[in-house]
């Protein structure tokens, strides 16, 4: 197949050139000139002959119903919506290596029944991995294949039946096409390759799933524009070596992007966990000082998580603040509303801030549980173990009101906590305090 014509475009001034430079020079930037596809068009092009298509009102646009994909995998249709996959959507998992991701599609290509194109592995390293998790895959059709030209054309060719729905790519930066010269894994061959595959995906109504890779930062590599073009993007998190893992949506053109699916990571793959409230309270010990059961929310479920603190005193001049699986900022701000408010002197103690079992809370409903945990670490005094924290904490010491708190006492009650440290009943920290006295 002949190579289409191709030129080097810088992304920040767009200077164009016919060869690759490390620097621009009308902008001055470093290695921002990326290679292009110059698109074929005929002499005398004229848009009022070429196109007859007129735009259309939202009225006179005919709903079509498409009916979604169901995955049979609770947590995974959890953050993908609620219902399923939808048909010619384009899917982008990403996460760091060794996580779970190739377990993950591999299962839910079991289930749904997919196209698996591995860039990654041979048929036979692919043989091994699903016998391992027990999958016999009668499902699936397996081809290991880097070239996107090639992928599309045999998709067309045995897909004339509508044989499978689920496209899944394994991984996006292996994938080439030969109208460029750079290597995979470059940005015009990762953007050029997921625009091929997204055509393919919206011309035909097959779902497709790109695996991508994060950089060392744990961003997601390849150009930004990669997660703009999708229709979802997923993030798989969680501790390499812990059993946990998270599933995120960050961006979803079909559902909510607050979702969260839990899975545990066995010997039999990724198994999904209907009540992660109860996993993570599993190995918590109570009556212990720095130990408070915090009710935080996912999206539209709530989960009881556990966030121990450890206050010791420093032998440095700048003593540490040390956080895991909440924000590092939002701890020094909590540090020094304790050290102000309720004049702890914090200010020679080193503080260590964790959530148990690898979840990451984001939300202020968390506030209050770590300041309440850092005190009792620090004063050495235990909170009643029956006991569930939330609630924002203010500059001045207040506890702010968060939302869906119904939700939360629910939960917690569910679970047989009776008693509740929550804004309805508290409004300030020094209050709250008093808990422990």
């Amino acid at each position: 197949m002949a190579r289409a014509t191709t030129k080097f475009v810088c992304q920040q001034c767009g200077m164009e050139s016919p060869k690759w430079l490390g620097k621009c020079p009308e902008c001055g930037e470093w290695n921002s000139f990326i290679e292009t596809v110059i698109p074929t068009t005929k002499k005398g092009f004229s848009i009022e002959t070429s196109f007859s298509v007129s735009p259309q009102k939202l009225s006179q646009i005919k709903s079509v119903d498409l009916k979604r994909i169901k995955t049979n995998i609770s947590e995974f249709d959890r953050v993908l919506g609620g219902t399923g996959i939808v048909p010619g959507s384009v899917v982008l998992v990403a996460g760091e290596p060794g996580i779970g991701k190739s377990t993950l599609m591999l299962e839910l290509g079991d289930k749904v029944g997919a196209f698996y194109v591995s860039g990654e592995e041979s048929l036979h390293q692919l043989k091994l991995r699903a016998e391992r998790l027990k999958i016999k895959g009668e499902k699936l059709l397996f081809l290991s294949e880097t070239d996107v030209d090639v992928i599309l054309e045999t998709i067309k060719n045995f897909n004339k039946n509508k044989e499978f729905r689920v496209l899944i790519v394994d991984s996006i930066q292996t994938l080439t096409t030969q109208d460029l010269t750079s290597s995979a894994g470059s940005v015009g061959q990762v953007r050029e390759c997921a625009s091929k595959l997204l055509r393919m995906a919206k011309s035909s109504n097959i779902a497709v799933f790109l695996i991508g890779h994060v950089t060392k930062q744990g961003m997601l590599a390849g150009p930004k524009i990669l997660e703009h073009m999708v229709d979802t993007v997923l993030s798989l998190e969680g501790e390499k070596f812990g059993a946990f893992r998270l599933l995120r949506t960050t961006k979803n053109r079909f559902g909510a992007t607050d979702e969260v699916g839990v899975f545990e990571m066995t010997d039999k793959g990724m198994v999904g966990i209907e009540n992660p409230s109860k996993l993570f309270l599993s190995q918590r010990q109570k009556s212990v000082p720095g130990s408070i059961i915090v009710a935080t929310m996912e999206g539209t479920r709530p989960v009881l998580v556990e966030i121990q603190a450890l206050v010791t005193s420093s032998q440095l001049a700048i003593p540490r603040r040390v956080a895991s699986g909440i924000d590092y900022n939002r701890l020094q701000l909590i540090v020094a509303v304790l050290s102000k408010r309720l004049g702890l002197p914090l200010g020679n103690f080193d503080v260590l801030v964790n959530v148990a079992g690898g979840l990451r809370v984001e939300e202020p409903a968390a506030d209050l549980g770590a300041a309440l945990a850092i005190y009792s670490s620090f004063k050495n005094l235990a909170v009643d173990p029956k006991t569930v924290v939330f609630g924002e904490l203010g500059l001045l010491g207040e506890i702010r009101s968060v939302s869906q708190n119904n939700q939360r006492i629910k939960e917690a009650k569910r679970l047989g906590f009776t008693k509740i440290i929550s804004p309805e009943k508290y409004s300030s920290v020094n209050q709250a305090i008093k808990n422990f006295k």
